[in-house]
């Protein structure tokens, strides 16, 4: 795949596939095009030249409309800064992606309430955002992003904005709940210690593949 901005190529031929359940870690320093690689394969960007296939179908070969509508039904996402929506209580937060996906507000709330339990938030169900510690606000995030049982979740240094603990615990979680579902976890991150927990590490340097894939 080839991502271009202007003259510059953020991504210079990137060939890469990811398997069911499968959780993989994307390292490389500031600008070497991590953020960029993910937001190609989860289709919020278009390759400038290459494909990128989900079961069979071209996703960048669809227009905005209907990959916006594959995000919503086929991933999950989860950001350094959790996104939550600060006028939202945890379970509301939480419920978003299946009231997006057409479920009644009944079902979705109680789908949303069961995610927060098993990710250690019952009782905080009505809480919003700031009245949430960093970590509790990454596990709503983590609740929301699995919610609808997508095929892939996409971690963008989901652990950045925490201490090395509630990182370490963090990432416990998002791997937990994502293996529980089958879901697969791409997920790029500054910290070697984060990525050796994925089954893969690739690392991206200007744009490109630095070492192939490597085991973690």
């Amino acid at each position: 795949m080839v991502k271009r901005y202007g003259d510059h190529r953020a991504l210079a031929g990137v060939d890469i596939g990811i398997s069911a359940g499968e959780v993989l870690a994307i390292v490389g320093p500031s600008g070497s095009g991590k953020t960029t690689l993910l937001h190609v394969l989860a289709g919020v960007l278009r390759p400038d030249d290459g494909e990128v296939v989900l079961d069979g179908h071209r996703v960048d070969r669809l227009g905005e409309s209907k990959r916006s509508e594959l995000r919503r039904r086929e991933f999950g996402f989860v950001f350094q800064n959790g996104m939550l929506v600060a006028e939202l209580t945890a379970e509301e937060n939480t419920a978003l992606p299946l009231l997006l996906a057409g479920a009644n507000r009944q079902r979705a709330m109680a789908g949303a309430r069961e995610w927060l339990g098993r990710l250690g938030l019952a009782g905080m169900e009505t809480r919003r955002p700031g009245e949430l510690s960093g970590g509790q606000a990454q596990r709503v995030a983590i609740a929301r992003a699995l919610a609808h049982q997508p095929k892939v979740i996409f971690a963008d240094e989901p652990t950045g904005a925490l201490d090395t603990r509630t990182g370490e615990e963090t990432m416990s979680a998002l791997l937990g709940a994502a293996a529980s579902t089958g879901a697969a976890v791409v997920v790029v991150t500054h910290d070697r210690d984060l990525a050796a927990r994925a089954g893969r590490i690739v690392e991206i340097r200007d744009g490109r593949i630095a070492d192939g894939v490597v085991a973690a």
